[in-house]
């Protein structure tokens, strides 16, 4: 990954999970990597597979010079906001959740966040080149995937341990059947489609 911080400057990556899902929080995670971190599987989260991005969320939190800070908008504000909005929000938390204060916030995609006084860095495709940004969505997609697979015993029905709460043909299914739960987002279109057809249903 190229080098996108000066040599001493304290630099936080920020990234955000949860922005396409149907149901539960977007969470966001800032974090700021001592020179010596290094791991063979820090990248994209995305590109790992769940296994492999516990080892590094493990190897992240046990080092004692990697500082994180996280940050969590849930599907209620999500659908009073907006899910842009509530995603810089996130992401405004996670960064005054770090113990230190970053000299620049180097940040997943195109967007700035609001009301930061930091310096910072839109970097599309971040996750790919900035080490500080894929730390940062490893620790917020392990978190989230966790938070997800626990609220599946609440409300089952849905497959909320396989999909996180992204739209698969079994949550869909789910929705159809049994209307949504507390956690899902109101204000998307394939939730509101659901509460339609489930209205429907209960009328015939």
């Amino acid at each position: 990954m190229r080098k996108l911080k000066e040599d001493n400057m304290i630099a936080a990556g920020v990234d955000e999970v949860g922005r396409g899902a149907l149901a539960g929080p977007v969470v966001a995670a800032a974090v700021v990597l001592p020179s010596d971190f290094q791991h063979p599987l820090l990248r994209d989260s995305k590109k790992l597979k769940p296994q492999q991005r516990r080892i590094v969320e493990k190897a992240l939190y046990k080092h004692p010079d990697v500082l994180i800070g996280v940050g969590m908008i849930d599907n209620n504000e999500i659908d009073k906001i907006n899910i842009r909005e509530a995603t810089l929000k996130a992401m405004h938390q996670a960064v005054h959740d770090l113990p230190v204060t970053p000299d620049i916030v180097l940040i997943d995609g195109l967007d700035r966040i609001p009301n930061l006084k930091t310096k910072q860095t839109p970097i599309v495709g971040g996750d790919d080149s900035c080490n500080e940004i894929a730390a940062a969505s490893i620790i917020a997609k392990c978190l989230r995937d966790r938070l997800m697979v626990q609220q599946d015993d609440r409300f089952p029905g849905y497959d909320l341990h396989n999909n996180k709460g992204y739209g698969t043909v079994a949550h869909l299914a789910g929705l159809r059947v049994q209307g949504p739960c507390p956690l899902h987002r109101q204000t998307y279109k394939p939730v509101k489609k659901a509460i339609r057809y489930y209205q429907k249903e209960e009328i015939s």
